[in-house]
């Protein structure tokens, strides 16, 4: 197991020594992304999850919440536990791990009230903490963050690498996915020349594109494809026609025969309409509780716009949990919007 790599110049710059140093020593491992996974955080929990089995770790790897339908073809085997549905052994066994590893999250929000309690109970110095958010919290002692990475699929690439890691098919595969879904399919303008270099490398390893591609982007719900009708119908314009306010209530889902998981990413689709240069999307939960994304075109900082709501992200993309129902939520969100963007003229 290798101490030190030579990893890419300019982009990620972490330390691995002190990760490796941890995992070499360690005979169990936890791993958690952030709630509401999507297909970075599912694909790299798998992929280091694989992989540390592959160097005789026993692992356990939880998460706030369930892998959502859409993605469950990457953990078929129910690799990832729900932490509502651990059993006692398996409680026993995160009590008792050598390392807890939070994969595409670093902060206590984001990684959920259920997964920040366990976190919490464990010594700081067992924690590692693998991402690439600009903004998070002090979870565990060694951070191998870098924001400048297009995802955290690149960051537990560089992870394996540093721990020579074999990297198999079974390893390759949701890898792939976790980058090219957080890169919009290596389209994003934040999408490192090094990311495609790594993609050949695991299609070297037997990733085959066109299947992951379908898989990932072909298996729509008819319910979510009635929930592009309902976010049409719901669509208002703003800042000057450059931006859309989208919105999704509890009677939009039921109306479409929809879940929750159905509007993962539905954010993205305004973008495609000429000269649109921010797109935000309010939805209610289940529960009354407003979640938002953000998605910007321009200079707009979304993930300044997030921390305003008690969120966090990426320039370009970010989350937040603005407080209120959907209507006083949205009327929030698009009075903020519009008071960075004016100040951006």
């Amino acid at each position: 197991m290798a101490e030190t790599v030579d990893t890419y110049q300019g982009e990620i710059r972490v330390d691995w020594a002190e990760f490796c140093r941890k995992i070499s020593s360690a005979r169990t491992v936890v791993l958690c992304g952030h709630v509401r996974p999507d297909g970075d955080t599912i694909g790299s929990c798998l992929a280091m999850k694989r992989a540390l089995v592959g160097l005789g770790k026993r692992v356990l790897a939880i998460n706030s919440d369930a892998v959502p339908p859409t993605l469950k073809f990457l953990d078929v085997h129910d690799e990832i536990r729900p932490i509502a549905t651990l059993t006692d052994s398996e409680r026993a066994f995160i009590a008792d791990a050598d390392v807890l590893m939070s994969i595409d999250v670093s902060s206590w929000q984001q990684l959920g009230a259920e997964a920040s309690e366990l976190f919490k109970s464990a010594q700081k110095e067992s924690v590692i903490v693998l991402d690439h958010h600009a903004v998070g919290d002090e979870i565990g002692e060694t951070r191998c963050v870098e924001s400048r990475a297009d995802s955290a699929g690149s960051i537990v690439f560089e992870a394996l690498r540093a721990l020579g890691a074999p990297i198999t098919e079974e390893i390759a595969f949701p890898l792939f996915v976790a980058m090219a879904t957080d890169t919009g399919w290596f389209r994003f303008s934040a999408t490192k020349a090094r990311t495609y270099e790594r993609a050949a490398k695991l299609v070297e390893a037997g990733v085959k594109v066109d299947v992951a591609y379908r898989l990932t982007n072909e298996q729509e719900s008819f319910g979510r494809f009635k929930l592009m009708g309902a976010i049409a119908r719901n669509s208002r314009r703003f800042l000057n026609g450059k931006g859309v306010f989208l919105t999704l209530s509890q009677a939009d889902f039921h109306e479409a025969g929809a879940i929750m998981a159905d509007a993962e990413d539905l954010v993205n689709l305004p973008l495609c309409v000429a000269g649109m240069e921010v797109s935000i999307i309010a939805i209610e939960q289940p529960n009354g509780s407003v979640k938002a994304s953000f998605r910007s075109r321009c200079e707009l900082d979304c993930s300044q716009l997030a921390r305003e709501f008690g969120g966090g992200g990426h320039k370009r993309a970010a989350g937040a949990s603005p407080t209120g129902d959907l209507a006083t939520a949205s009327q929030a969100l698009i009075d903020k919007t519009t008071e960075y963007y004016n100040a951006l003229r």
